[in-house]
């Protein structure tokens, strides 16, 4: 493999967030859509629970990605933050920060995109819970964050959307409320009982050169 080469991933786990939209969030449906407010502020938390970069296993190995958009979120200039798990190997650390900012292509390089400030990444022990009714995710003085599904008309079922076009989950979703807190000096947010969306993600990139164009990939 050369210098200048991507290897083959893949990775699927837990993905959800929260920002500070009405359920649900317009821009998720699509970014040319008016957020609720004038900024849209929000983090996304990964899980990764089978995968490999290479032959980097990532397994395990957890991120917090956090952000603070426009009104219309396709007008760009996002500035976005990264935090990983410290307890990867150097290796994960650097395999996650280049799937999630978009140097590795694949669905996260469509939003790179709309970046334009990247902050420093971040290092920092990240502890989550997955249970059936609540997802958190929790890292010791930056952010603390939970997202709980809204109550259907069955209530021993979440309420899903299916057959959703979004770049980083999968199709089915569930809906959710959420509350956080962050800030990190530069984006800071506090959402009460907003936008919360969890789903089961699944990206796959095939190798190909850094700064090539031709890469194929697939998210959710």
């Amino acid at each position: 493999m050369s210098d200048g080469e991507i290897p083959a991933w893949n990775a699927s786990g837990l993905l959800f967030e929260n920002c500070n939209c009405t359920v649900v969030c317009p821009g998720h449906t699509h970014f040319s859509q008016n957020c609720t407010h004038e900024r849209c502020v929000g983090f996304w938390a990964i899980r990764f629970d089978e995968g490999s970069f290479g032959e980097v296993e990532l397994a395990g190995t957890r991120a917090v990605v956090v952000y603070d958009s426009p009104q219309r979120m396709i007008d760009g200039d996002w500035t976005e933050g990264l935090v990983v798990d410290g307890r990867a190997t150097e290796a994960q650390r650097d395999a996650v920060e280049q799937i999630l900012t978009g140097r590795a292509g694949g669905p996260w390089k469509v939003l790179g995109r709309f970046v334009g400030r990247r902050l420093p990444t971040r290092l920092a022990e990240i502890e989550m819970e997955d249970e059936e009714a609540l997802k958190r995710v929790a890292v010791e003085g930056l952010l603390e964050g939970t997202v709980e599904p809204i109550r259907g008309r069955d209530r021993s079922r979440p309420v899903t959307v299916q057959n959703m076009f979004n770049q980083i989950h999968a199709p089915e979703q569930v809906i959710a409320r959420g509350s956080s807190t962050y800030d990190d000096g530069t984006v800071s947010f506090t959402n009460e009982e907003t936008h919360g969306l969890w789903s089961r993600f699944s990206w796959r990139v095939e190798a190909h050169e850094a700064n090539g164009a031709d890469e194929k990939g697939t998210s959710g």
